[in-house]
């Protein structure tokens, strides 16, 4: 019995693996079974990948179109984070300050700028990709530590969509909105003119992603990655910095990275 089971028979490690395995395998394929008949994706499939992914080595032929398969279904819905834990996702951490992710269409997408201008006005996705095209890689720095390389974002310059808006005299800031109706973000005037501000709808070269903020986000190169409100849907220009969903939370309102929040990191510009 002994040799049994060193040579991995009933009950030994090797069939304890295989056991393990299967239970992963098993308990993944029914929480992607049961989000395609529209329940939410959360805990319990994240959990059951991140087990994938302990067993993955002695069975990764074998899992590896399933794990795919529900990283892509949990990146684009779970709102707890721990997807940024997972293999595949592009070294970037998932976060979503509401109860989960919130998705608008890009048929439906709008974009308001109001407050101090004299043109407010009202764009959808299509107007604001006939609009001449930034293209910016830099490094993405987050203040938590993570740091993404040579990311690529494009989309219109928000100097460019200021500037046909035509800011009046005493404007000194800008707040932007999202439609997750949670977070929030400000720039000052003189940050939101300069041309590395992009409002952005695309992202490592694809359409921006929901769980990373899309259809339409900003991307503050220079600046700690909080700075790049998701899910953007307004933007006020007004006389006056308002504190942002994590700025109000205690991060550093400028959010220069290197130079704020108490951390030293390379510039990203």
């Amino acid at each position: 019995m002994a040799a049994d089971r060193h040579r991995g028979g009933r009950g030994g490690p090797r069939d304890a693996r295989r056991r393990s395995e299967e239970t992963a395998f098993r308990e993944a394929e029914l929480s992607q079974d049961e989000d395609r008949v529209g329940r939410p994706v959360g805990r319990r499939v994240v959990l059951g990948v991140l087990a994938l992914g302990a067993v993955a080595v002695p069975a990764a032929a074998r899992l590896q179109n399933t794990t795919e398969a529900l990283l892509a279904e949990a990146a684009s819905k779970d709102p707890t984070g721990l997807v940024g834990l997972l293999p595949g996702g592009g070294g970037f951490q998932f976060y979503s300050v509401a109860d989960s992710i919130p998705h608008r269409s890009p048929d439906e997408y709008r974009l308001t700028i109001q407050g101090l201008v004299d043109r407010p006005a009202t764009y959808t996705l299509d107007e604001l990709k006939a609009m001449p095209r930034t293209r910016l890689v830099r490094d993405v720095q987050c203040v938590t530590g993570w740091r993404v390389p040579q990311t690529p974002f494009a989309g219109v310059r928000l100097a460019d969509l200021l500037k046909s808006a035509g800011v009046q005299p005493g404007a000194k800031a800008v707040l932007f909105d999202c439609f997750d109706a949670v977070y929030s973000e400000s720039l000052t005037l003189e940050q939101a003119q300069r041309p590395d501000m992009l409002v952005a709808y695309e992202m490592q070269d694809k359409p921006v992603a929901a769980a990373h903020g899309g259809p339409v986000r900003l991307y503050a190169a220079p600046l700690y990655f909080y700075k790049s409100a998701k899910w953007l849907s307004g933007i006020t220009v007004t006389d006056s910095v308002t504190p942002g969903y994590w700025e109000r939370r205690g991060y550093d309102i400028d959010g220069w990275v290197g130079k704020t929040n108490g951390r030293d990191d390379d510039p990203t510009s």
